[in-house]
């Protein structure tokens, strides 16, 4: 159970309030008999008044009270975990976080660019399960394999290049950290999609991919950036301060390697495609993936919750109602039971 507005959860205080002041009115009442005259007199002139029925009305409200404000708060329930056959294939989305990424030689970043294109391809897929890693000089984990799309996006779109402590770009290490996502006696598809502008600072990235396709594993490497390249802008509250420089003082100019993106893809028989165009980049994506076997797989997913307003409104409306035709004055069948011992 959720409860959806637990703000309006405050108006419970209202019911000890309602109650202290008709304890208060009634003590009055009491005393201002008792100045009139003679109390066991004054329920001889009002014969019809009932002693039990004000406390009942009361009892009424404040339940007719409590229901509405929990219909306010909309209590739902009825969600149970349920575990669903899905037919679809594994897949790891590699996002390069480098410093390089930040160039704008494709707007508005080669990593804004990279975030647009993983949100799209993940926007077309149905019952595959995906998973994140964030490389720069080492690779870091940043989601497991999941279903859960939206939780997917939400990490996507945090990405950046302080997640990765050491900079420079290392595609051997994403390859190898993707690798571990999928489970090697499993049946099931494995696809990676390397995302990045191929500028590789280490060795081994074509080895890698090579110990990826014994595996099983399949990577789709696309490429932002241009190959007339751009400098790298340093931001500072979103306005530019500097740009990166190199060892000898000179300002940088990242390039895209196509040739590197396209030998990791041809090492396990996957393909490339240049990420400037994003249609392009979905549609060979969803080529790819509709001639990659699917395999039948179990997911555990939750089912949504229902609201439950409805029930409490309702049931305070009725008690309201209810309220209406309950008077102060005795109920004829009830005098008769004499419940509570009153002299007649």
């Amino acid at each position: 159970m959720e409860l959806d507005e637990k703000k309006y959860l405050y108006l419970l205080i209202l019911l000890p309030i309602l109650a202290c002041i008709f304890f208060f009115n009634m003590y009055w009442k009491r005393k201002k008999q008792r100045e009139f005259g003679d109390l066991e007199l004054v329920k001889k002139l009002t014969p019809e008044h009932s002693v039990f029925k004000p406390f009942l009305k009361l009892g009424v409200i404040l339940l007719a009270l409590a229901t509405l404000i929990l219909g306010l708060v909309n209590p739902k329930i009825g969600t149970k975990m349920e575990t669903v056959k899905r037919e679809g294939i594994d897949i790891v989305f590699a996002v390069d976080v480098s410093k390089s990424m930040l160039a704008e030689d494709v707007a508005p970043s080669r990593l804004e660019k990279s975030k647009q294109l993983v949100s799209q391809i993940v926007n077309q897929l149905g019952n595959d399960r995906i998973g994140i890693v964030a490389y720069a000089g080492s690779a870091f984990p940043v989601l497991p394999i999941t279903t859960d799309y939206s939780v997917a996006k939400m990490f996507l779109q945090s990405m950046s290049p302080g997640m990765v402590s050491s900079q420079g770009t290392s595609l051997d290490e994403a390859i190898k950290l993707s690798a571990t996502y999928f489970d090697e006696k499993s049946k099931t598809s494995k696809l990676l999609i390397l995302i990045s502008d191929g500028e590789d600072h280490s060795e081994g990235a074509e080895a890698a991919a090579e110990e990826a396709n014994k595996l099983g594993m399949k990577i789709i490497t696309i490429g932002v950036g241009t190959e007339k390249g751009a400098t790298i802008p340093l931001k500072k509250n979103g306005v530019v301060d500097s740009f990166q420089r190199d060892n000898n003082n000179e300002i940088v100019i990242t390039k895209l390697n196509q040739e590197g993106l396209k030998a990791i893809a041809k090492a396990t028989k996957g393909g490339y495609v240049y990420g400037g165009n994003t249609k392009e980049v979905l549609d060979y994506v969803k080529n790819a993936l509709d001639n990659i076997q699917k395999t039948e797989f179990e997911a555990t997913q939750m089912a949504d919750f229902q609201s439950q307003f409805q029930w409490f409104i309702g049931i305070a409306f009725v008690l309201l109602f209810i309220d209406l035709f309950l008077l102060e004055r005795k109920t004829n069948w009830i005098k008769e039971l004499n419940l509570f011992n009153e002299k007649k």
